[in-house]
């Protein structure tokens, strides 16, 4: 006689395999954690090749559209002989290569923000690595720690950068755009029949202002991305 379907229970089976020796049943091992941090240390640096791609990207394409307008600029003064067709072109296209410039700052200075945030994910990762084996620590030659200094130390830097900030890309490109600002400052002036010199001296005011306007908020943007983040391992005191 076949017993009732309905008393019939279907359990899932269960694997008798033993967990690994000094870990719990239900517990992730410490190979398994390894695995799983080395996947997301190498998923942050595929991920910060493609955010240097495209920083580099930007610059080119910006530095491409200046050399253009610098050729084309050069062509019309030979034939306008610097005259009123010449400032009226150069009119027309600096502020455009301008807008190009300033676009690529903002940008540069947003893709520095995801490199910072890439960079505090793998000392992150690499605090997880010591909590496992924390004899390793000596042969680590990047920080472990997410705070501000762990972060500029595993960039390169000791300390918060100060001259160095003005040989970085966005810096670059950041005194360009105040150049252009100054040069167009000047031609507009000029234009309008304010005299040669003091429309130099108004031009250089403003290509000053500019990039330490440009500075300014690179400067204030990278102080809130540090801020916006709680720090997990936090860098020790210097003595």
């Amino acid at each position: 006689m076949e017993p009732d379907a309905q008393n019939l229970r279907f359990e899932t089976p269960v694997s008798e395999a033993d967990p690994e020796p000094g870990t719990q049943r239900g517990e992730v091992s410490a190979a398994l954690r390894v695995q799983i941090l080395s996947t997301e240390h190498w998923s942050l640096l595929a991920t910060r090749s493609q955010t240097w791609s495209e920083s580099f990207a930007r610059a080119q394409m910006f530095l491409s559209v200046l050399s253009a307008s610098v050729i084309a600029l050069a062509l019309v003064a030979q034939t306008s002989l610097f005259g009123a067709g010449f400032t009226a072109f150069a009119l027309v296209l600096l502020p455009v290569v301008l807008f190009v410039g300033l676009a690529t700052y903002v940008r540069l200075v947003s893709i520095n923000h995801d490199e910072h945030r890439w960079v505090r994910g793998m000392n992150r990762i690499r605090a997880g690595y010591l909590e496992l084996a924390p004899e390793l620590e000596r042969y680590f030659v990047t920080s472990h720690h997410d705070d501000e200094r762990g972060i500029l130390a595993t960039a390169g830097w000791k300390s918060g950068p100060t001259l160095f900030g003005y040989v970085t890309t966005p810096a670059v490109v950041g005194v360009i755009d105040a150049v252009l600002a100054g040069v167009i400052t000047f031609l507009g002036t000029s234009a309008l029949g304010l005299e040669d010199r003091l429309a130099v001296v108004l031009g250089v005011v403003v290509a000053v202002v500019w990039n330490l306007g440009l500075s300014l908020y690179a400067a204030r943007a990278s102080r809130r991305e540090f801020e916006s983040h709680p720090t997990i391992s936090p860098s020790p005191e210097a003595p």
